[in-house]
């Protein structure tokens, strides 16, 4: 029942009296309002969450993360390039370094041509950077948002992406990054495709780590995200189940279309809290920094900026688990990096000399 037709008969005289289109007028400002507090709420919210000073403890613990793109393994980069590489990473907290060795196919193989100096490229690096690991980041789209991609719910395919996960260890890589998306909340068929892939990973001494979605923000808002078919959100419960099941897990914590800094910040501030209350004390937890430039609906790259990251996880860190030591970040990535985002990073991370 709306405002207006809750109003006592005496209070419906002031409304008589206006004109027809004044009316109107006072209507459309009344269901503007009643639409927009919600919002204006959340993102007072956001700002509060932005407010304060970071821990001066709250920086990099040497356990931060790098996503390369796909020129490392198909030829484009060679052994200097790994050698600027390595000597770039001595001033930064990364040691893992997530590079991009696929796509799967739709049945969750993967061809091996897709990768041919993948042996090359982990050889190079184990020699300039022996204290830098690289693990093999396979990803795919997956059903049914995009029904020409991966179904999970095929026993055949989740064997496969755990069969592909083999076939890059076998090239030396240190371990395994899966990043599939869209993932629905809740999805049982990642969950084991998780499962058997660990089999893999840990019969080799090998590591599995896993991209996620952003946690909801709100109650259930998962389910919204769902029923519009496009899922944004996993529920914490869901990213807990997830956390358990891997050794590394990196939150997409971007492409929120956030309008500003403070409100983008607040919003990381809040991705990083939830996810240290769901990550598992033996399980490494990083949140991912926008380093990339694309302008869209879910993103603007002047909101979105590695500065407003890097000082939301240090206000979320040091709220909920100061003496989390298992905890990092990751950039993304290597090949959209400015120089601005390394010294955002290098500043109010690494040196945390910023707030």
């Amino acid at each position: 029942m709306s405002t207006l037709a809750t109003l006592p008969r005496r209070g419906w005289r002031w409304w008589r009296r206006l004109p027809r289109l004044r009316r109107a007028g006072v209507a459309l400002l009344l269901v503007l309002a009643a639409l927009l507090t919600p919002v204006a709420t959340a993102a007072l919210a956001l700002r509060l969450a932005y407010a304060g000073e970071p821990r001066a403890d709250a920086r990099s613990r040497g356990r931060d993360a790098l996503w390369l793109g796909h020129a490392w393994v198909d030829g484009r980069k060679g052994e200097a390039d790994v050698a600027a590489l390595a000597a770039s990473l001595r001033s930064t907290g990364i040691r893992d370094l997530y590079v991009h060795a696929g796509p799967l196919e739709h049945d969750g193989t993967l061809h091996a041509d897709l990768h041919p100096q993948a042996a090359r490229l982990v050889e190079q690096l184990h020699r300039a950077a022996p204290d830098v690991r690289a693990h093999a980041w396979l990803g795919d789209l997956v059903a049914p948002e995009k029904p020409e991609g991966l179904h999970l719910d095929r026993p055949e395919v989740r064997a496969a992406i755990a069969a592909s996960a083999g076939q890059v260890l076998d090239a030396g890589f240190a371990g395994v990054h899966l990043d599939l998306e869209p993932l629905h909340s809740g999805d049982p068929g990642f969950l084991d495709v998780l499962d058997r892939t660990r089999a893999v990973t840990a019969a080799r001494g090998a590591l599995l780590s896993v991209s996620t979605p952003k946690i909801d923000p709100l109650p259930a808002l998962h389910t919204v995200g769902g029923l519009a078919g496009h899922p944004r959100w996993w529920s914490q419960a869901y990213f807990g189940q997830v956390a358990r099941r891997v050794d590394q897990v990196a939150v997409m914590s971007y492409d929120t279309g956030m309008p500003l800094p403070s409100l983008y910040g607040g919003y990381v501030a809040q991705q990083t809290a939830l996810a240290l209350e769901a990550t598992p004390e033996r399980v490494d937890l990083l949140v991912g920094l926008p380093a990339y430039h694309d302008n869209g609906v879910n993103h603007r790259a002047s909101a979105e900026t590695v500065a407003a990251a890097v000082r939301g996880v240090r206000l979320g860190l040091g709220r909920t688990d100061p003496g989390r030591q298992r905890f990092g970040v990751a950039l993304y990535v290597d090949f959209a990096a400015t120089p601005g985002d390394w010294a955002a990073y290098r500043t109010g991370w690494v040196g945390a000399g910023g707030s």
